[in-house]
């Protein structure tokens, strides 16, 4: 292998290879190149985490949060926990169901990052995959504290939850879970606290892993529009104008049909995000103002860490969405001015003709939506966050 290529390969390592690691322990990894043996293994590797996650923590939740409707305090311990957890069982189905639209375009970044490119091209896509990289860091530094102070601190007899005789009765969980049958003898106890602990940290991996694969994808769609701005701003050192532009505008269909599939695969998801950031937000919100007034009763250090962390990690993971949303619809409008711009009018009339075509399509927004009604963009987010509150004064009216 010549140094170009093992270069390639190292670069390509470099930018995907966290994403495809956290992917591939779930078995969620786009990957068109696998057998059939492999991708079974794959599904079965999924089906084996949902259904952990789905009977250990998410139904259990739901019955403990039945338990203690009424009591605004607990109801809000259950929620901060169990709508993570329902809306991560929620993202991973829909990335399960939909990785064989997305295999299509894992291999068009394997295919950009290994084929022959200018130093120009190569520190564009290194540079926007750094930020990808930066969001899968930060994301896997804050989902490991998380899951430590959810998991460790129980072990040496501190919780960081509020606990409640409804579904507390003897030793507490991990989690605010109500169970059919007594799980506080031994050795069910045990059992439980390991089932709840692993599904806690796969959880982790899942909520992080599938938001900064989005990342991931758009921020390298966001290197390619950029490289094909400069290719269209350098349009004359074609030897032959037709031929560059044709090349040009394959290139650019390319791109909008990606983004297409991203839209289409994530577009509910991104829904269904905003009204959990919009809940928890708010219930947040209520649980901070309650400790300050000092309705809480006594609140630990590690509980005060928990709420801190799961408020960080929340709003990051919201304010990921609209970034790349807002960056993608800047980089596809550079498109549009790079062709306005060109000298169009040193060509023949047949040749300018053709520059419309491109104009046109470039001049239609290209983002991703959320339920394809709201585009995100960093508005919807300051919006959203003003909406949400808003509520935490009713919340705290009705405690």
């Amino acid at each position: 292998m010549d140094s170009s290529k093992e270069l390639a390969y190292t670069d390509l390592d470099w930018a995907i290879g966290i994403n495809r690691i956290s992917l591939k322990i779930l078995g969620l990894w786009p990957d068109e190149k696998l057998s059939r043996r492999q991708k079974f293994l794959a599904d079965f590797r999924a089906f084996v985490i949902f259904t952990t996650m789905f009977w250990v923590s998410v139904l259990p939740g739901l019955l403990a949060l039945l338990r203690v409707w009424g009591d605004m305090l607990a109801m809000t311990d259950n929620m901060q926990i169990g709508l993570p957890f329902s809306i991560t069982v929620m993202k991973f189905v829909i990335m399960w169901l939909r990785k064989k639209e997305l295999e299509p375009i894992v291999s068009m970044i394997v295919e950009d990052w290994l084929r022959t490119k200018t130093t120009q091209e190569r520190d564009t896509m290194i540079r926007q995959a750094r930020f990808a990289r930066m969001m899968v860091v930060f994301g896997c530094v804050m989902m490991s504290f998380a899951s430590a102070i959810l998991i460790i601190p129980p072990i040496f007899g501190y919780t960081t939850r509020y606990l409640t005789n409804l579904t507390d009765p003897g030793r507490p969980m991990l989690v605010q879970t109500y169970y059919l049958r007594d799980i506080t003898e031994t050795p069910y106890y045990e059992i439980v606290i390991a089932a709840q602990a692993s599904t806690i940290l796969v959880a982790a991996i899942s909520y992080t892993g599938i938001d900064t694969f989005l990342g991931l994808l758009v921020f390298h769609i966001c290197a390619q529009l950029e490289i094909l701005k400069e290719r269209m701003i350098n349009l004359d050192n074609f030897k032959d104008f037709s031929t560059g532009l044709a090349f040009t505008i394959k290139d650019h269909l390319r791109l909008i049909r990606s983004v297409d599939v991203i839209d289409n695969t994530f577009n509910l998801m991104l829904l269904a995000l905003l009204v959990y950031f919009a809940m928890l937000f708010c219930l947040q919100g209520f649980l901070i103002v309650t400790i300050i007034d000092g309705d809480a009763g006594e609140v630990s250090f590690m509980r005060i860490c928990w709420l801190v962390s799961i408020l960080i990690n929340t709003f990051a993971h919201m304010c990921l969405y609209c970034v790349v949303g807002e960056i993608l619809i800047a980089k596809a409008e550079a498109i549009f001015y790079a062709v306005y711009n060109y000298t169009w009018y040193l060509r023949t009339p047949n040749e300018a003709k053709k520059l419309m075509m491109i104009m046109m399509r470039a001049e239609k927004p290209l983002y991703i939506t959320a339920g394809k009604m709201f585009p995100m963009t960093l508005s919807l987010f300051c919006s959203l966050i003003k909406t949400s509150a808003g509520y935490i004064s009713v919340l705290l009216a009705n405690r």
